[in-house]
């Protein structure tokens, strides 16, 4: 549904940054084949390493993605299109939560200044991606909201965002503030993956990406694949070496699958 044509789309912005996205997806799919990233149970004793408070880091670095689209809305003015409301609301209301709520009630481990600075980086640039890409470069007619891809794909999207978090609120659940031991999680999707708040984060963004049809919330749905996935063989590995008892039959991300 993307049109660099459309009066208010520069289609240079458009153009340049759906390819810098697409070169990020590639980078990160060959960087984190070679080198996982250490965070959480994986940062090592180094006393050269710069960490920020769990907090801190996951709210400063998932707000550009509420701010600047938020921004970009408002200097748009009003959206005559509902169907652009209805698309808003679904990415403004993920990074609110991520934001506002998961970021100041999480008891994770400290997160290495790196990876905060560089996931602020990302953060500010996909969110301007992806709010601009809808407000200024996608037309939708109005019976978009009768499609079966925008009904399937809120559908999927909303069916995501609940596995996510339900899945997060299970793990918080694990242990008291301040502790950083790893337990098995157990129940909800937990009983078939080893990464249930990583799968429910990839359908999110993949029925999103569905529900608009755009090139970039594409791409951001595959990196997005990429990074969980490689994460989530990366926790299930873990599971494995440190639990005897660690249920066999579970995949690492998508059940009964892998």
């Amino acid at each position: 549904m993307s049109r660099a044509d459309m009066p208010e789309c520069n289609a240079y912005i458009y153009y340049a940054l759906t390819g810098k996205l697409l070169l990020i997806t590639i980078h990160m799919f060959v960087q984190m084949g070679r080198h996982p990233l250490l965070y959480g149970r994986y940062v090592t004793n180094d006393q050269s390493l710069m960490l920020v408070p769990a907090k801190v880091g996951w709210f400063v670095m998932d707000l550009p993605s509420f701010l600047i689209p938020v921004l970009l809305l408002y200097l748009s003015g009003s959206l005559d299109s509902t169907v652009k409301k209805l698309l808003l609301f679904l990415f403004f209301g993920h990074y609110f939560h991520r934001t506002f709520i998961y970021g100041i009630t999480t008891k994770g481990n400290p997160v290495p200044c790196n990876i905060v600075i560089s996931s602020i980086i990302f953060c500010a640039f996909n969110g301007y991606l992806q709010g601009y890409s809808l407000i200024y470069c996608t037309h939708y007619d109005d019976d978009w909201t009768s499609e079966i891809r925008f009904i399937s794909g809120v559908l999927l999207f909303l069916m995501g965002l609940t596995i996510n978090i339900h899945s997060d609120y299970m793990l918080l659940g694990l242990r008291k503030s301040n502790e950083y031991i790893y337990f098995i999680p157990q129940g909800g999707f937990f009983e078939y993956v080893s990464a249930a708040n990583y799968f429910g984060e990839i359908v999110e963004w993949f029925g999103y990406a569905l529900a608009t049809c755009t090139f970039p919330a594409f791409l951001f749905a595959i990196f997005t694949a990429i990074n969980l996935g490689f994460r989530a063989h990366q926790h299930h590995r873990y599971y494995l070496q440190k639990f005897d008892d660690y249920p066999k039959s579970r995949k690492s991300l998508i059940p009964f699958i892998i």
